[in-house]
């Protein structure tokens, strides 16, 4: 199997769900902006023209959160995913989406407005807004990890998909000195030797 990644991007994930599961795969890497993302070779791969992308022969999925229900359900055996018939099956599905439904979207608008936006385009109201309502996402996982490591008890897709979006989101301003679930919760994804060996990958 083949990712498509750039560094510092949401295909970390991919590949963490690679190092986690002991996978194989090769990696077209580029640096994120590339124009070669936008050439009608790459648009065949990704659409948008953005990152990640895995192929798996004649399959491409290029959704982070539908890369990993791909991979856990047809190759992980098991690992890292509850059955439809276990009681976590529903936490597992709330919080394998909680990433890209409630903690990515302001954490988009931060990275557009500080990063992307030349500086005169810039709204710090947007910004400020986007923080806050980060922080408010963060309560909710703050709550979910009571008494638990991980989302579903224990290691699963799910913080994988939602754990990344935790370490941007702290990263980003998303405030965690009140919560410390959150907080021991992503010093704990980051010293997994997967999610290290992730990040290394530019």
């Amino acid at each position: 199997m083949k990712i498509y990644h750039a560094p510092n991007s949401r295909s970390v994930r991919a590949i963490w769900l690679f190092e986690e599961l002991g996978f194989p795969y090769d990696l077209e890497i580029f640096p994120l902006g590339d124009p070669k993302m936008r050439t009608p070779e790459y648009l065949k791969v990704h659409p948008m023209g953005r990152v990640p992308a895995v192929t798996d022969g004649d399959i491409t999925i290029f959704e982070s959160g539908a890369i990993v229900q791909y991979i856990l359900t047809k190759y992980g055996e098991g690992r890292f995913q509850p059955t439809a018939d276990s009681p976590t099956f529903p936490d597992y599905l709330q919080w394998l989406h909680y990433a890209e439904g409630m903690l990515m979207p302001p954490v988009n608008i931060i990275v557009v407005e500080t990063l992307f936006l030349p500086e005169e385009r810039r709204n710090q109201t947007n910004v400020d807004r986007a923080t806050k309502l980060l922080s408010r996402m963060l309560s909710a996982v703050e709550r979910g990890l009571e008494g638990r490591d991980y989302l579903i008890g224990g290691f699963s897709g799910a913080d994988i998909m939602t754990g990344h979006a935790c370490i941007v989101s702290a990263r980003l301003g998303g405030n965690i000195s009140d919560k410390p679930n959150v907080s021991a919760y992503i010093d704990r994804l980051q010293a997994r030797p997967a999610l290290q060996r992730a990040w290394a990958v530019k």
